[in-house]
């Protein structure tokens, strides 16, 4: 997983370079917003309910135009998804730390709009747990890296939109569904489950 993460990291650095000495064809930006995360659940151990957990991501983009209406869009962003859950001995959360690397292509419909759509490879770093009652609250976090409780890496996918309000400053809409569960056999401790994430946010280009 360390080797897949260093050479997505690698591609996005070269493409901030080449986009550092291209006038127009290529532009670097940045962006941020709220993620509203859930799991959509799967079988083994999943006899409980679960709720949006409010989150956020930031990083950078690229936008790469192909044609006239036709963009190829990458990102590298840090990512919070997650879920919390009520049972009868108190309240759960489970909040996820991911680097994404959304490969999205990007068509512009009207002036300003563009739909985005594309797959997303997402590298799990770290889970913090929390468990709260009448009595108190306890907390974990578990690094990944250490741990062989959820997959390392993850492929789904992106659909969206952009508004441009000019050629700097934009906002954007995106539903993000993970293709892989995080964990192949699911036990009461590790439940087999998907991540889904709804995003918001404001972008800017350079």
């Amino acid at each position: 997983m360390k080797r897949i993460f260093i050479l997505a990291i690698a591609l996005f650095i070269t493409g901030v370079a080449n986009a550092q000495s291209t006038d127009k064809l290529v532009r670097i930006g940045a962006k941020a917003g709220a993620n509203f995360s859930n799991i959509i659940k799967d079988d083994g151990n999943n006899d409980f309910k679960t709720d949006y957990l409010v989150g956020y991501h930031a990083g950078l983009t690229l936008d790469i135009k192909l044609l006239e209406n036709l963009a190829f869009t990458p990102e590298l962003l840090y990512s919070t998804k997650g879920y919390k859950a009520e049972t009868v001995l108190g309240d759960f959360t489970q909040r996820t730390h991911f680097i994404d690397l959304p490969i999205l292509a990007s068509i512009r419909l009207a002036e300003g709009l563009n739909v985005v759509a594309g797959p997303q490879v997402s590298f799990l770093l770290s889970t913090d747990n929390k468990f709260e009652n009448g009595f108190g609250t306890v907390e974990q976090q578990i690094i990944e890296d250490e741990s062989d409780r959820f997959k390392k890496s993850l492929v789904g996918g992106v659909i969206g939109f952009r508004y441009d309000f000019n050629n700097q400053v934009g906002i954007n809409g995106r539903y993000a569904l993970d293709f892989q569960k995080n964990n192949r056999d699911g036990s009461s401790n590790t439940p087999e489950f998907k991540n889904q994430v709804f995003q918001v946010g404001l972008g800017i280009k350079f």
